[in-house]
């Protein structure tokens, strides 16, 4: 394999000007640098990743915990996301190390190991909890990292994040099925010490709220589990209830997909006795009938988003363990209408 040095000699070069070539290449003439370029693919020079990582503490290689869900299920978002990851980091010239680790404080050990052997320069984190112990360790040890959504019920974010706006996304579900002549809207949600089942919630809530309608605690049914036959246990509570129902809101496909169950159990026709409207937008939504409305996170830009963060150029150290800038950005996501939904 060739070297840096003979890169150097066979364009009649410096070293350093190879060097900027391949980290800094706006600091060369456009003659220079096509000349250097041409030099390292005639002589098919491949940097040592190792060696500018440490040398320029760049992200070079990225961690990424896969998630598990129960029973082995796959989770088609977050697959999804994957795959958006992975492209954006490979537009940059970087890659994406998949591994496997416990939840909460007992997985704190593989991460250190991938960082410490020089696997990864960084990560990416998925799936943050409350009081999510990785982003204060990582914090700790100065290790690059960036997450995809905030950490819940933290007085300060412990690092840089992106995250989707499930409030502003549910608010905009319930305006839409208030349009459509819906006046008494449900909502699918998860347990009380989901984070993100709080911020959803305020969405549906706020809308009411501000339509003038009811908002009260029976009409926000709290699922235990994100699966269908919880959402459709769910919509045949709301159903069954004195006042019931006429539209569901509810806070992920899969409890939608729930509620379009119970509906054609029923005989009731979603879009037409029932307005219902998910969040994901995952690829089941546009082929069960009717499609499903959902709201859908920008997969693409998170992910973009995400890399940006991660591989920008670090910041002074501020002398709190800090060496990259807090960034937080809160992308809007958007509403897919679709057949579940239509005018009551």
């Amino acid at each position: 394999m060739a070297t840096l040095k003979q890169v150097a000699a066979h364009a009649e070069v410096s070293v350093q000007t190879v060097s900027n070539a391949l980290n800094a290449p706006h600091r060369l003439r456009p003659d220079t640098l096509q000349r250097v370029t041409r030099s390292i693919e005639l002589l098919n020079y491949r940097p040592n990743r190792n060696a500018r990582s440490l040398r320029t503490s760049a992200v070079e290689l990225i961690g990424y915990c896969v998630p598990s869900w129960p029973d082995g299920q796959a989770h088609l978002v977050m697959d999804q996301f994957l795959h958006a990851l992975c492209t954006a980091a490979e537009t940059t010239g970087r890659h994406i190390l998949l591994f496997t680790a416990p939840t909460g404080v007992d997985g704190m050990p593989v991460y250190d190991d991938l960082h410490a052997r020089r696997l990864v320069d960084g990560f990416v984190l998925s799936q943050t909890e409350t009081h999510d112990p990785r982003h204060g360790w990582l914090k700790e040890q100065q290790i690059p990292f960036v997450s995809f959504g905030r950490v819940w019920k933290e007085s300060t974010q412990p690092g840089p994040w992106v995250d989707v706006d499930g409030a502003a996304g549910c608010a905009a579900a319930v305006r839409h099925l208030h349009e459509t002549g819906r006046r008494r809207i449900g909502f699918l949600s998860w347990p009380k010490s989901s984070g993100l089942a709080e911020d959803r919630l305020s969405g549906w809530r706020t809308a009411c709220r501000e339509l003038g309608l009811p908002h009260d605690a029976k009409l926000a049914v709290r699922c235990a589990e994100d699966t269908i036959d919880a959402g459709a246990r769910a919509t045949a509570e709301l159903l069954d209830a004195d006042q019931p129902v006429d539209a569901i809101a509810a806070i992920s496909d899969i409890l939608a997909l729930g509620a379009l169950r119970e509906l054609n159990r029923r005989g009731l026709r979603a879009g037409v006795d029932l307005g219902i409207t998910g969040f994901d937008d995952s690829p089941l939504a546009s082929v069960v009938s009717p499609a499903l409305t959902s709201i859908r996170q920008p997969m693409d830009q998170i992910a973009t988003e995400l890399i940006d963060i991660l591989t920008g150029p670090a910041t002074a150290d501020t002398g709190n363990g800090d060496a990259r800038p807090s960034t937080e950005r809160l992308l809007e996501p958007a509403l897919v209408i679709r057949g579940s939904s239509g005018p009551g």
